[in-house]
């Protein structure tokens, strides 16, 4: 397979790691802490978790060996959910750590996510396998995949792939959902009195599985230097041509993390936080509103241009139309083989109408025909909008020019507006991973075998102190139980990691609000440009702004 140049320099990279780490794995040391407790609802996810429940934070030093690093260890690998760009470093990682310790350590990656496990798919990485992927994106050296682990046949199919292949110990790569299934092995396996640990790995590009102990997930950092370089492309553009407004909506569906940053990079004329949109219970049209206010500001100054960012999952924050999504879903799966047999997708429109609440009929009645229909497309596996596909930047876009035509009309608006609407989403999955990612992974990858050295189990690894460089970094293990709750989910409580949004009392918040008028005043476009791996820190080695301001003193 030809490799480009990048490439091949790239696989030449070092990754680094926390000092505390760099040593010899004889050397390293974990400390123990005092027990902890969940976020909330802790007396039902002690019952839950009765035997890994409440366990204390895991930090690595080096102090002396306390740990059984040489014992002969196989270790098996899961990436779970959606691709994130470092995933391969992680894997390195625990790679490098593995034969590190002991070169008859063996690595068993199971293919195509957590189904491999279930169904004993996999292959061993040797190598010459781990050398090809190094500091490259993607999860294609075993492929990833959504099977959650949930049914007592699944458990038990996992349980005795572990005990075919002799593992001692599983990491799972993956966002807050895979990590809760991480969770709930460890419990099953430890009830069954199995010697099989499992660790997990933060990855979501979204940024939404982060508080004070995982500090990002990875994959977030390549994300949004990625989305940025193509914004500020598309900026600059608009401040050439100065004729046309782009809306680009960007990946984050549960949080607004990707947008808050992108914006924070990129300075764009406006930007939508779904967060505050739900707090200030804003309706459909007053978004629409106050984006047509920007365009008219705008106007006035002979700017007919500008640049607005959207979060994929703006629409569910909206309350008329969270409400709305909520009786379609229930809807839907209570009378799906009528809905089927509706006929076309008018009629189906026309079937929904005569089930609706009246506030819901009138808001879906408003709706242009194309978002009609993408609210009424197949469900996600959850039996859910697929948010993803509805195209809420043309929906603004169109309500927008119905506004600005209304306000022409009556005198009010004097400028011109024509409008480009992008989704930039899988462009930044499988990026080279920044410096930054590349370290990080390798770092986490790198622990998460400590943590197995030291015996633990039901923990996700964690790197902190990451707004430093990594001479400063340190690295430990969390609880799994410490970061969850419980939700509603298929008409039952469920554990589950709770999902970090962006906080509307936060610097980075603060720093956007504080600044966003003036961007829409004045163009403040910033152009970021490509990610870069070589030259000076400030260029190379930068974290994200948001980490950078949530770790100001």
């Amino acid at each position: 397979m030809k490799q480009s140049n990048l490439q091949q320099i790239r696989y030449g990279y070092e990754p680094k790691l926390p000092p505390a780490i760099r040593g010899e794995i004889s050397s390293i040391h974990v400390t123990l802490g005092d027990p902890t407790e969940a976020l909330s609802d802790r007396e039902e996810l002690r019952t839950i978790f009765s035997r890994t429940y409440g366990k204390p934070i895991a930090t690595l030093n080096a102090a002396g060996s306390n740990t059984d690093a040489a014992t002969r260890r196989t270790v098996g690998v899961i990436l779970s959910g959606g691709q994130a760009p470092g995933g391969h470093n992680v894997i390195a990682g625990i790679f490098d750590a593995l034969r590190k310790a002991n070169p008859d350590n063996r690595l068993l990656g199971f293919l195509g996510g957590p189904s491999g496990l279930v169904e004993d798919k996999k292959v061993e990485i040797t190598p010459e396998m781990i050398d090809g992927y190094r500091n490259t994106g993607g999860f294609d050296i075993i492929g990833s995949g959504r099977t959650k682990i949930e049914t007592d046949e699944q458990f038990a199919a996992s349980r005795q792939t572990c005990l075919d292949n002799g593992i001692n110990a599983l990491v799972v790569i993956g966002g807050d959902d895979s990590n809760t299934n991480a969770a709930l092995l460890a419990e099953y396996f430890v009830a069954r009195g199995d010697e099989i640990q499992v660790i997990g790995v933060p990855k979501t590009i979204d940024g939404d599985l982060k508080n004070e102990y995982i500090e990002t997930s990875f994959g977030f950092d390549t994300a949004v230097k990625t989305y940025s370089e193509l914004i500020g492309n598309i900026e600059r553009d608009a401040n050439s041509a100065k004729k046309y407004w782009h809306f680009i909506k960007l990946m984050g569906r549960s949080a607004s993390h990707i947008a808050l940053e992108c914006a924070l990079q990129t300075h764009p004329t406006c930007c939508i936080i779904s967060e505050e949109v739900a707090a200030r219970k804003q309706t459909l049209r007053e978004i629409v509103n106050y984006l047509a206010d920007a365009v008219a500001l705008r106007a006035e100054q002979h700017e007919n241009f500008g640049v607005v960012l959207v979060p994929e999952g703006l629409i569910e924050f909206i309350p008329e139309m969270s409400v709305l999504i909520s009786e379609i879903n229930d809807i839907l799966a209570r009378d799906a083989e009528e809905f089927a047999g509706a006929g076309n997708p008018e009629e189906q429109a026309a079937w929904l109408l005569e089930k609706l609440t009246r506030e819901s009929a009138n808001v879906f009645r408003a709706l242009p025909r194309d978002i009609r229909a993408q609210l009424l497309m197949d469900r996600d596996p959850h039996g859910n909008v697929q948010v993803s596909r509805i195209e809420t930047e043309k929906l603004l876009i169109e309500m927008v020019g119905d506004e600005l035509a209304s306000r022409k009309k009556a005198g009010r608006y004097n400028g011109t507006f024509s409008a480009l609407n992008h989704f930039f989403g899988y462009e930044g999955r499988c990026a080279f991973p920044s410096n930054f990612d590349a370290d990080y992974c390798y770092s986490l990858g790198y622990s998460a075998f400590l943590l197995i050295a030291a015996g633990l189990t039901g923990y996700i690894s964690s790197v902190r102190n990451l707004a430093e460089p990594a001479e400063k970094w340190t690295a430990g293990g969390i609880p799994l139980t410490m970061m969850m709750n419980l939700e509603q989910r298929h008409g039952s409580k469920k554990p589950v990691i709770r999902k970090a949004l962006v906080e509307l009392d936060g610097k980075p918040y603060a720093h956007f609000a504080a600044h966003r008028d003036e961007w829409i005043r004045t163009t403040s476009f910033v152009y970021p440009g490509a990610i870069q791996y070589f030259g000076p820190d400030r260029v190379c080695n930068m974290p994200t702004i948001t980490l950078q301001l949530e770790r100001e003193a």
